[in-house]
């Protein structure tokens, strides 16, 4: 399927003309067209209309040159991040499931994954104070009477316990699974991080085994997100590409829905993300979490989150942020104006909520408030039409920027292409300024959500949506780690004990099933992420 629906600009470009209008009597040669009769002509060629292609922002890394950005990617040999993150201990779970990997703790397969990515993190900047400690743990197999995989869960659980009580927490734990389970690597998600407050990576054995000229390559890809999660900087940008941001004190905020899938229980929550910069290199995003209404896609409790996120951001810098600069994915067109009259309401009110100083004379908190909305699911794709313009795939390059032609014509919207397409016909994102209080230039809003997608903490390239929004889109991610068990589930039996499709109910019994659904997923939920973790990047 991919492969079929995977082609190149010009391949779809000539099956639109040439097959696509001629399939639809859209064609000059088609005679008697309803169309025409209303006085309508469709163009035989595509429409032609302006763009310019902005430049890539300059990168910082602690030691070695500063790496060459090409086509939104550039490599990171030999250079160490910008601060290394401190580990003062980590221990190594092996999670024995299924088929056997590793024959011990000395199996020097084993040996080679923990020192091979021990040593990559050090190159790359981190410390680590210590050999790590082994854990393994054979699980129960996966049986009719245990479908998703509580008794070897329980066995994990009552294993990292064990070692915490007589050991304390370590920084972080790496997790060896030898292939992803459904259930079990949620699950070990959701008992590091709300019940116990412990950073987790994981590796497969499939992965990091399969071609050990890869291996290193891997283990730079973990290590980029152990470096996140425990509160460090890969990379920064230079001080010219952050000089949109920095006229003020500045957070970044990022906001997401995720909704349960097909194959979830009726009533099961839908979740709601709201992450945040810290402070102005703008590369540490901490989440707030909540569960809410199904299919819900405005945020109930954003006034709360974002409290929340302010609160971190005033520890940190021991100041507000003067301006706020909001991100929000997830949303159609058809619910801009339902932002305005949902969000912004909840957005103005959490700004009531912080205070200012604690004299009588202290003025309210209010920033300047900047909301865009990023959309992907839009069909307008772009195709330069001059070669010299085009990537090596014939795609528009990184960095291509469209806000006249196909744009709304009262509206503040663009679309930017940051990434690279690797393959297909590449999409770019389209923003769309909803609201602005700081009031951003068009160059300014462009130029600045460009160079911010080089922040992207997880890769060496360009995204193609604003980290904020990719941060937010992770979050939700991982919350459905917390609700799995009603997420993935058997169509005959829920977590609550009751049938999940509701056959042969009434509308009312449905309902009340709906109901208690919803309470027991809040119930699993809980307080939601440890508060150990809360001021991190733990969903990354």
């Amino acid at each position: 399927m991919i492969r079929f629906a995977c082609n190149p600009p010009r391949v779809n470009a000539e099956a639109i003309i040439g097959r696509g209008l001629p399939t639809l009597g859209l064609t000059p040669e088609t005679l008697g067209s309803p169309l025409s009769n209303f006085g309508i002509a469709v163009n035989n060629d595509m429409a032609v209309i302006p763009g310019r292609e902005l430049p890539p922002p300059r990168l910082s890394y602690k030691a070695g040159r500063p790496p060459n950005v090409n086509n939104g990617s550039w490599n990171i040999l030999d250079v160490k991040f910008h601060v290394g993150a401190a580990i003062k201990s980590w221990w190594v779970f092996v999670v024995r499931d299924g088929r056997q990997v590793f024959g011990g703790p000395d199996d020097p397969s084993l040996m080679g994954i923990w020192r091979g990515f021990g040593e990559k993190c050090r190159k790359s900047g981190m410390s680590l104070g210590s050999t790590p400690i082994m854990l393994a743990q054979s699980l129960a197999p996966p049986g009719p009477n245990d479908p998703s995989r509580q008794q070897a869960l329980d066995q994990i659980r009552q294993n990292i316990k064990k070692h915490i009580s007589e050991k304390g927490k370590p920084t972080y734990i790496l997790v060896i699974l030898s292939h992803r389970d459904n259930y079990i690597y949620p699950g070990i998600k959701k008992i590091c991080d709300v019940e116990l407050g412990v950073h987790t990576v994981h590796m497969l054995t499939e992965k990091v085994l399969r071609d050990a000229n890869k291996q290193d390559q891997y283990f730079s890809n973990v290590a980029l997100k152990l470096n996140s999660k425990l509160g460090g900087i890969n990379h920064m940008l230079d001080a010219d590409s952050l000089k949109w941001l920095m006229k003020g004190k500045t957070m970044i905020v990022g906001m997401d829905v995720t909704h349960p899938g097909p194959g979830s229980i009726e009533g099961t929550p839908s979740i709601a993300a709201v992450v945040a910069s810290v402070d102005d290199t703008f590369v540490q995003f901490p989440a707030s979490l909540r569960c809410q209404e199904t299919r819900k896609e405005m945020i109930t409790d954003l006034a709360p989150m974002m409290v929340e996120r302010l609160q971190t951001y005033k520890a940190k810098n021991r100041i507000l942020p003067d301006r706020v600069f909001v991100y929000r994915d997830g949303v159609s067109e058809g619910q801009f104006n339902t932002v305005l009259e949902e969000e912004l309401p909840k957005m103005l009110d959490a700004f009531k909520r912080v205070p200012v100083g604690t004299g009588p004379k202290s003025k309210p908190y209010r920033p300047l408030l900047t909301i865009i909305i990023c959309g992907k699911r839009h069909h307008a794709k772009f195709w330069p039409t001059d070669s010299q313009y085009a990537s090596n795939n014939g795609n528009t390059r990184p960095g291509t920027v469209v806000d006249k032609g196909v744009t709304a014509v009262f509206d503040f919207d663009f679309y930017l292409q940051a990434h690279s397409g690797l393959q297909g016909h590449v999409k770019a994102t389209h923003y769309t300024v909803i609201y602005d209080e700081n009031r951003l230039g068009a160059d300014e809003v462009q130029q600045g959500t460009h160079t911010v997608s080089y922040l992207y903490a997880r890769a060496t390239k360009a995204v193609s949506l604003v980290p904020a929004a990719y941060y937010a889109d992770l979050a939700c991610e991982r919350g459905r780690c917390y609700l799995n068990d009603f997420l993935s589930v058997d169509d005959k039996v829920s977590t609550s004990g009751v049938s999940s499709k509701g056959k042969g109910k009434g509308k009312a019994d449905k309902e009340e099933e709906k109901k208690r659904v919803f309470e027991s997923a809040k119930k699993a939920w809980g307080e939601g992420v440890h508060p150990d973790l809360r001021g991190s990047m733990f969903y990354i």
